[in-house]
C-alpha cells in the first residue's frame, strides 16, 4: 500500500459514518437524554437495551457488538501474552512516548484542549489503562466482556465531539480537516502500536519478531473495532512506517496546547513518583524517547538526568538476563512489574476518580512470564522517504 499527500488529504475529510449517524439522528431529534442513556447502556454490563432507540442506534449496537469476522484468535492470544510479559515497559512508553507524540501534532493537541479532555489528566490516563486491561482479558470479545462496550462508548464519544465542534463552529474544518478524522485515527493507531515497539526497542527490550508482529496485529483489530477504515489502514509494519513517517512530516510541530498538555503530563507523573529527587526522570525519559527536537517543541525541561537515563537500556538488559536465566528472578521481576503497574494506576486514581480493576483471571497472569519465546529478535522497519 502506498501513502501519498492526496490519499492522506482524503482521509482528513472522513469520520466514522456509523457512529456519526447515531449521534446526528439523536441530536437532530433533540434526544440528548436518550444519547446519555445510550452512553450509560454501553458502560454497564448486562443493562437492558434502552426503549425508543432509533433504528440507526440499534444497528450500531448490533454491528459493533461483535469483533471483525477476520480476526486471527491465535495472533490475539500471542499479543495478550506479549502484553503481559512487557506490561510495565508498554505502560511506560504509552505514557512517555505515545502521549507526547500526540501532543506534538498541533491540531490533535488543540482538539484535546478544546474538548477539555485533559482537565483531569489522571482520569484520562487511568481510563486508558483500564481500556487496555479490558482488551487483555481472555474473555474480551465474548458476551459479557467489557472491551467491546468500552469501544462502542469511545466511538460514540468521538462522534459527539465531531458533532459539537462542527455545530458550534469551534473547529476550522477547511484548515484542520474533520475532527478525529480517519487520518488521525490511523495516526493514533500507529502511535500506540509501531511507536510503542520503536520505543521498546530504544529501551533495549528484547522482543521476538512473533511477539512484536502480534502486538501490531492486535492494534489493527482495535482500530477496526474503533471505526478505522480497513481499506486505508497499514497492514504490515513496513506500511505502518511509511504511514507514520508521512503523517509526522505533514503535521508535527510546536504549539501552545501541546506544551501545556505535556506540562500537565509531567506534573502528573512527578506527583506519582515518591519524593522529589527522582522527579527529573520523567522529563528525561520523555526527551530520550521522543528526541530533542520534539521535546524542545513541547518544552520538556532539560535536566541533569538526561545523560543518566541513557543508561536505562543497559540496566534493562541486565534485568532481562536475570529473568531469562533464573525462574526465581523472573518471578520476582514479574511481581515487581505487577506491583509497579498497580501502584502507578492507583496513584493516578487517588481513590477519587475511578476504581481501576485488574480482573481475577488476569492477576495470576501478571505473575507469569509471557508465552511468546524471545527468539529472532525484532528490529524496527527502516525509516522511509515520504512521497510528496
Amino acid at each position: 500500500m502506498t501513502f501519498t499527500e492526496a490519499s492522506m488529504d482524503a482521509l482528513r475529510q472522513s469520520g466514522d459514518e456509523l457512529a456519526d449517524a447515531v449521534v446526528a439522528t439523536l441530536f437532530e431529534r433533540g434526544e440528548v437524554g436518550k444519547f446519555n442513556t445510550l452512553m450509560r447502556y454501553v458502560s454497564t454490563a448486562g443493562a437492558p437495551l434502552p426503549d425508543g432507540l432509533p433504528d440507526v442506534a440499534r444497528e450500531y449496537l448490533h454491528t459493533t457488538g461483535v469483533p471483525p469476522s477476520w480476526v486471527d484468535w491465535g495472533e490475539m492470544e500471542k499479543a495478550r501474552l506479549f502484553f503481559l510479559d512487557n506490561n510495565v515497559h508498554i505502560s511506560t512508553v504509552l505514557s512517555f512516548a505515545s502521549m507526547p507524540a500526540c501532543y506534538v501534532v498541533p491540531h490533535v493537541a488543540r482538539l484535546l484542549s478544546a474538548t477539555h479532555g485533559l482537565d483531569y489528566p489522571s482520569k484520562r490516563m487511568a481510563e486508558t489503562g483500564q481500556f487496555t486491561v479490558h482488551l487483555m482479558r481472555p474473555d474480551a470479545f465474548e458476551a459479557g466482556g467489557r472491551f467491546l462496550p468500552a469501544a462502542q462508548k469511545v466511538r460514540l464519544l468521538h462522534a459527539s465531539i465531531r458533532h459539537h465542534l462542527r455545530r458550534e463552529d469551534r473547529w476550522d474544518t477547511g484548515t484542520l480537516g474533520t475532527p478525529i478524522c480517519q487520518e488521525d485515527m490511523i495516526g493514533g493507531q500507529m502511535f500506540f502500536s509501531l511507536l510503542v515497539l520503536d520505543s521498546l526497542h530504544r529501551l533495549g527490550i528484547h522482543m521476538s519478531v512473533e511477539g512484536a508482529e502480534a502486538y501490531f496485529y492486535a492494534w489493527r483489530v482495535i482500530g477496526a473495532i474503533l471505526g478505522v477504515d480497513q481499506d486505508a489502514v497499514p497492514k504490515t509494519l513496513e506500511e505502518a512506517r511509511a504511514f507514520l513517517d508521512l503523517y509526522m512530516i505533514r503535521h508535527m510541530g510546536p504549539s501552545e496546547e501541546g506544551a501545556h498538555l505535556t506540562r500537565q503530563l509531567i506534573d502528573l507523573y512527578e506527583e506519582v513518583v515518591p519524593g522529589t529527587f527522582f522527579d527529573p526522570v520523567v522529563s528525561a525519559l520523555i526527551r530520550y524517547l521522543i528526541g530533542d527536537t520534539c521535546a524542545d517543541w513541547l518544552r520538556v525541561p532539560r535536566t541533569t538526568w538526561d545523560s543518566v537515563v541513557k543508561l536505562v537500556p543497559g540496566l534493562l538488559g541486565v534485568l532481562e538476563s536475570i529473568e531469562d536465566r533464573s525462574p526465581l528472578g523472573a518471578w520476582a521481576l514479574d511481581r515487581l512489574g505487577h506491583l509497579t503497574t498497580v501502584f502507578e494506576l492507583s496513584s493516578l486514581t487517588r481513590g477519587r476518580v475511578m476504581h481501576y480493576a485488574i480482573p481475577e483471571e488476569l492477576k495470576k497472569d501478571f505473575g507469569v512470564a509471557g508465552g511468546v519465546p524471545r527468539t529472532r529478535r525484532w528490529a524496527p522497519p527502516a525509516p522511509t522517504v515520504a512521497p510528496r
